[in-house]
Order: structure tokens, then sequence, then C-alpha cells
């Protein structure tokens, strides 16, 4: 069998060998809630919060209309887990720096954007109203260098905010090309605890994005370990023994 085929074939059969969790709550998140959740994710999304090596904040990196961080929210309220969410995006698509017009249609990029944004805020406020992440209005890049500062901001649900310290379980869902992936893996890895998770969104053998060349790489990190690909590649963290 060809290299290429022959990863095809290999990568098929990691979707068809998905695990997957059954939760009602969920069934009718993802059913009001729109969104792009692999569900895949889910169950290791689950597996990392369960494991989580401190009460340390969990970080998203975009944050589109809330569905992924309204299951990180009710994963940890569910498994009695008292981390922190915080997270961040600017609601800045592609194609959307051009401005005009959605194709043909009369809806401009600007309203699309205030749109999604809306349904974000609307989203979280009923899904989790007792464990609201803090969302900073920022790219990665902004956002972590103001986590480096350790500044203290303000979210769009205008609450403030100091950030900065240790993360113990990041979910990386923004700009999906090689370089922005890195950025924000290398940007994370600063500040993932020892035993912390990983978790690449779009990152699977298949996913046409470009990360199969990042997860690679990762994989050859001696910092990390391949937890799973359930599609997508989760990581966690080595544990120094030495300092433990």
């Amino acid at each position: 069998m060809i290299p290429r085929l022959k990863r095809l074939f290999h990568a098929g059969l990691q979707y068809m060998n998905t695990k997957y969790i059954s939760d009602e709550y969920i069934k009718w998140l993802t059913r009001a809630n729109a969104g792009m959740l692999n569900s895949g994710n889910i169950y290791s999304m689950s597996l990392a919060i369960e494991n989580l090596p401190s009460a340390s904040p969990v970080l998203e990196i975009g944050s589109l209309c809330g569905l992924s961080i309204n299951v990180i929210s009710y994963l940890l309220s569910s498994r009695g887990k008292t981390n922190r969410i915080i997270s961040c995006d600017k609601w800045l698509f592609e194609g959307a720096e051009k401005g005009g017009n959605l194709g043909s249609s009369q809806i401009s990029h600007a309203k699309y954007r205030e749109f999604v944004k809306a349904a974000f805020v609307r989203n979280v406020e009923f899904f989790s109203p007792d464990n609201k992440p803090y969302t900073i209005e920022s790219t990665s890049d902004e956002f972590f260098i103001l986590w480096e500062k350790g500044e203290t901001t303000h979210d769009i649900f205008g609450r403030n905010i100091t950030l900065g310290g240790k993360i113990s379980f990041c979910y990386i869902d923004g700009n999906h090309t090689y370089e922005f992936a890195k950025r924000d893996f290398e940007n994370v890895d600063r500040y993932i605890e020892p035993g912390g998770y990983v978790l690449f969104d779009d990152s699977s053998d298949m996913d046409y994005f470009g990360l199969t060349r990042l997860m690679k790489e990762i994989e050859r990190n001696r910092n990390y370990k391949l937890v799973m690909k359930n599609p997508n590649y989760l990581f966690r963290k080595i544990i120094n023994l030495r300092h433990t």
C-alpha cells in the first residue's frame, strides 16, 4: 500500500474507533448551541478534566459560539472541579479582513462578527451561569502578552481578572494553520504545568489544516506524552519525578 493511502487507511480506522461519552445534557446542549465540536473531543476533554493535576485554570483558545466552553464548564462542574475557565477570541474570521458582505448576501462580515459574539454571550450566560468563563476579547498572541505580564484586564462580561500563572488544561481551537497553532502551543507550553493536558482541535491525521506536521513534532518532544488520538491529539506534559 502506498504511503499516502496507508496513512489515510489508518486515519480512517481512528475515526471508526473514536471513543465517545453518553450524556443526556450534552446531547441537548449540542442541539441548541451552534458550533463545530468533534464528539471525540468531548471524551478527551472529560478524560483530561477527570485527571487535572491541580486547581489551576483551564484555558480555551478560540470560542466561536461557546459550544466547547459550555461543554468544558459542564464537565468541570459535573466532576466536582473548581478550576476557573479562561478563554480568548477576537471573532476575526477568515476573509473578514477585506470587509464586504458574506458572498452575495446583504449580511456584512462586521455584522456577522457581532452576531457570533452575541451568540457566544447568550449561550454562555444561559448554559454556564454558575461557572461562567472569563473571556478576553483578543487574539491568542495578544492574550499571552497579557498573561506573561500578569496584567489585570476585563472580560466581555465586564469582570476584572488578573492573568498569569500555571495552566492545568488547554484546548487549542484558534487559527489552525501550522504557524499559528505552533505559536499557540509554544505559548501554552510555557505555562502548562507538569501533568497538565493540551488538546488540539482539527488535528487528526485526516484533517487538512496542516497540523499533522505539528503533531509529529510534539510527539518527538520529550516533555510530552501522547495520551490518545480520538481522533484529535491529546497530549500530557510529563511529570518530572525528581521534583515530585
